[in-house]
């Protein structure tokens, strides 16, 4: 198994981490319904599916 010959400094190994944070979702507001809701996925308001301001499916039912 491989592993390294000399200890990797505390610098090296934060400046690799500075890209692991997780971002924030990116919401929105259908403008149909004005419901806030993931960007690019349908969602239930109403018992309805809606995406991209459409109705979809309608009586629906989470699974």
């Amino acid at each position: 198994m491989a592993h390294p010959k000399r200890r990797h400094s505390t610098t090296r190994r934060d400046k690799r981490r500075t890209h692991d944070s997780l971002s924030t979702k990116a919401l929105s507001v259908d403008a149909t319904t004005g419901e806030i809701h993931v960007r690019h996925r349908a969602h239930v308001f109403e018992g309805n599916l809606f995406y991209k301001g459409k109705l979809v499916a309608e009586g629906y039912q989470k699974a």
